[in-house]
């Protein structure tokens, strides 16, 4: 992006401000030139004096401007400080310009885009914008559809409508339905439109409002004054009109506003599931042992809380008393629920298993773990630039320059041309401005988006937001998660290796035995274990759970401990036969379990170990060549988990990835991705859990496993349905493909109309007699929304 066009960019992101050179500046203030909040911190356009006091500007014009004239911007509006929240508290903001800010819903005065809340709440309601959109398109739509029939009457065989209604009436019965399609259904784009020539700020509502109005008003013109118009321009005796064109250009603007508020707010989903995943209430304990619900925003550092079985941690904290295993997957993404006892930290909106612990609320409200990755995630999304701001810089030339064009086609026409001059200055001009219409400008982009989503998702690639379609082709560096996106995400039981007389099989039905009373997850791996493998699991009885080491039992005739080696060699079974092999599967990535067998009538040191389990989480089949592939695309591969160093590197080394960092939470995950993005990298991350979200939307693409969390989706702009990496090479030359595709949509458009202007001018008078009509006009702005919608169907065919 060009200085010119950042200033410009940042021009609606400013806001009046105004300070005396003796005082500090305010945290925000209004630019007293174009009514942009601005920073004084941070103002592109520096700071000017006048009369003792210091005003701050968005950007050097609006400081030229100001010195040249201050009283007059002075009058014309007075500095203000930060816009004031609305009645309810909501300050509104631009998604394209965060800068910009407002006290209620509107448009941006630099991209016309509609503003939105700047904090998200778990209300899922459809905002007002959206409403009144929908409202607008459907009258809309149902008045457009009579016009444009009646438009092209004369075109059906047989010529119906011509033989009910007379061509005076058809016109008058087209101005009345396209009327309030124009003037109410577009108001929104008229104001934008208008905005956009008054603040400057070129955009594509600029071309929507210029289209209509010019459509509109010439035929308002034609149908009210058919006598100013030359007699070659008339149509069988009718004024020549262009209300369908204006109605249809208006109901298909406000289609793809419905779409697009529909999408923007589905970007807010999964700021409202991490949201929901706080609870509402809190169980405090008093002093004296008493213990009452209160609401989870009543609860303040310091407060004892209780927290029950299957019961959310309401916020971060420390145990103090009682022991319990808390499944962390929503913030670490790790299947295996951690331990807790007296001590230990636990985070707000972790699940608790079935034990019962107090704990000491640390971290409350904004402060907490959960509450910090929504605020990540929420930042990040309102950072994103739109693929179509392509279509909206070009746009900035091109709008003032036909402007230009139709003005010297009026004021030469109206000079030099034969008579009657002034209609034919006013049926060029329009001309001009009509095959300027937006309409193949405005397709170029959303058609090949459609196409393309929609071939991806063939494929099994959803892609939720435009611009990670422009930005796949080109990412270099590949940050992925390692449970759940390279391994399954599921403990299953991999390795079993027997001793002292025992088999695998009857290893593993002693072990199933044990644990198909524990409800630990390395208890249901080897259950599944044994379930996959056909094997009997017996009954057992005298079960009991010794914390932190593992299980013991009695099967049939023999009593059977299941744990770690410290568990085992307190009933006397020495491990140290079985030392080598558990160290091969630790280095592998596994969690080795030791099985032992006690002689009751032997007494203390009687036990002798039976065999090992090994539990892992195993890589994906399809992972290695997934990885193959993108190396051979030429990617870093960088991986992130919240797991161990052992575990990762041994994932690692099975999968060629050397770049690994190993326990970190989702901040850092976040970190990380931010700090390849400032060394000029372009980042996809790939991740399946609520922990990735941050680092998902931070991303310059966020990936998400189709068998992930719900949250992760919510958080990336593409998923991969099958959960497999493969997609993420499907993706990249569908990206590919859809910005070759916009681009030949944007040269067509641009070339019929820079092609037809000058012909809409005139200058082909002078050598042949020829006159391009709006009629034509018309006709060249139909040739090519029809050839941008025939390209972008091609998409259905890649090859993927």
């Amino acid at each position: 992006m060009s200085d010119s066009k950042r200033h410009d960019h940042a021009a609606c992101c400013a806001a009046p401000a105004r300070q005396t050179e003796e005082a500090s500046a305010p945290l925000k203030v209004k630019d007293p030139v174009c009514g942009m909040t601005v920073d004084p911190a941070s103002a592109r356009g520096g700071s000017h004096a006048h009369a003792g006091t210091l005003y701050y500007f968005c950007n050097p014009g609006c400081r030229s401007k100001f010195a040249a004239e201050p009283d007059c911007y002075l009058n014309a509006a007075a500095p203000a400080k930060r816009p004031p929240a609305g009645a309810e508290g909501t300050v509104y903001i631009c998604p394209m310009d965060p800068e910009v800010r407002a006290s209620g819903p509107g448009a941006c005065p630099i991209c016309g885009m509609a503003l939105e809340p700047e904090s998200v709440s778990l209300s899922d309601a459809p905002s007002p914008e959206l409403a009144d959109m929908q409202a607008r398109f459907w009258v809309s739509l149902a008045l457009t559809v009579p016009t444009v029939l009646l438009a092209m009457s004369d075109m059906l065989p047989g010529q119906p409508v011509q033989r009910l209604i007379p061509s005076s009436l058809n016109t008058w019965l087209q101005l009345a339905l396209a009327t309030p399609v124009v003037l109410w259904g577009g108001l929104p784009f008229l104001q934008r439109g208008w905005t956009s020539l008054r603040t400057r700020h070129l955009n594509m509502f600029t071309l929507v409002a210029l289209g209509t109005v010019a459509a509109f008003g010439f035929s308002v013109f034609a149908t009210f004054f058919p006598g100013l118009l030359p007699h070659t321009m008339s149509h069988g005796g009718a004024p020549p009109v262009y209300y369908e064109a204006a109605a249809v250009i208006v109901t298909l603007v406000l289609l793809g506003q419905v779409l697009e508020l529909r999408a923007r707010h589905a970007t807010s989903g999964a700021i409202r599931a991490l949201l929901g995943l706080a609870p509402k209430t809190a169980r405090r304990v008093d002093s004296s042992g008493a213990e009452v619900d209160v609401a989870l925003e009543d609860v303040v550092a310091g407060d004892t809380l209780r927290v029950r079985p299957s019961e959310k941690v309401p916020v971060d904290g420390t145990v103090l008393d009682g022991e319990s295993a808390v499944d962390e997957s929503t913030i670490t993404g790790e299947a295996m629920p951690a331990e807790k006892s007296p001590g230990a930290r636990v985070t707000g909106g972790t699940l608790n298993g079935n034990g019962t612990f107090l704990m000491r609320a640390e971290r409350v409200g904004k402060d907490t773990l959960l509450a910090q990755i929504v605020a990540l995630v929420s930042e990040a999304q309102r950072s994103r630039a739109p693929i179509q701001r392509l279509a909206d810089v070009v746009a900035s030339w091109f709008v003032p320059t036909v402007v230009l064009v139709a003005v010297l086609t009026a004021i030469v026409w109206g000079l030099f041309g034969p008579e009657p001059r002034l209609a034919y200055a006013l049926v060029n001009a329009v001309a001009v401005l009509i095959i300027a219409c937006p309409c193949a400008l405005g397709l170029a982009t959303p058609m090949s988006i459609m196409v393309g989503t929609g071939r991806g998702a063939q494929v099994g690639v959803l892609v939720k937001h435009a611009e990670a379609l422009e930005l796949l082709a080109k990412v270099d560096t590949l940050v992925v998660d390692k449970t759940g996106t390279l391994t399954a995400g599921k403990p299953s039981l991999v390795s079993i290796v027997a001793c002292n007389g025992f088999d695998d099989h009857e290893v593993l039905a002693l072990a199933a035995a044990l644990e198909k009373t524990s409800e630990h997850p390395l208890a249901a791996a080897i259950v599944a274990g044994a379930a996959q493998r056909d094997v009997r699991v017996p009954d057992a009885v005298n079960f009991r759970s010794v914390t932190g080491q593992g299980v013991t039992g009695r099967v049939g005739e023999r009593d059977v401990v299941l744990g770690n080696a410290a568990l085992l060699e307190a009933h006397g079974a020495d491990v140290a036969a079985l030392a080598g092999d558990a160290e091969r599967l630790r280095q592998a990535g596994q969690t080795v379990v030791f099985l032992g067998i006690v002689d009751r009538g032997a007494g203390q040191g009687a036990g002798r170990v039976a065999g090992l389990l090994g539990v892992a989480d195993p890589i994906k089949a399809s992972t290695p060549d997934a990885l193959r592939e993108l190396r051979e695309a030429g990617l870093r591969i960088v991986m992130l988990t919240g797991d161990n160093e052992g575990t990762a590197r041994a994932v690692a080394r099975q999968l060629g990835i050397d770049e690994v960092h190993a326990g970190v939470l989702p901040v850092q995950k976040n970190a990380l991705v931010a700090q390849l993005k400032a060394e000029g990298r372009t980042v996809a991350m790939a991740g399946d859990g609520t922990n990735d979200a941050p680092a998902l939307a931070t991303a310059h693409v966020g990936i998400a496993m189709g068998t992930g969390s719900d949250i992760a989706m919510q958080s990336a702009s593409v998923t991969l349905v099958q959960g497999d990496l493969r997609g993420i090479v499907r993706a990249r030359r569908l990206s590919a493909e859809v910005m070759k595709n916009i681009r030949q949509n944007l040269f067509f458009a641009f070339v019929y109309n820079t092609l037809g202007v000058p012909l809409a001018a005139g200058i082909a008078y002078p050598l042949v007699g020829l006159l391009l009509s709006p009629m034509l006009a018309s006709a060249a702005m139909a040739l090519s929304s029809v050839s941008v919608i025939a390209n972008a169907l091609r998409l259905r065919y890649t090859r993927l």
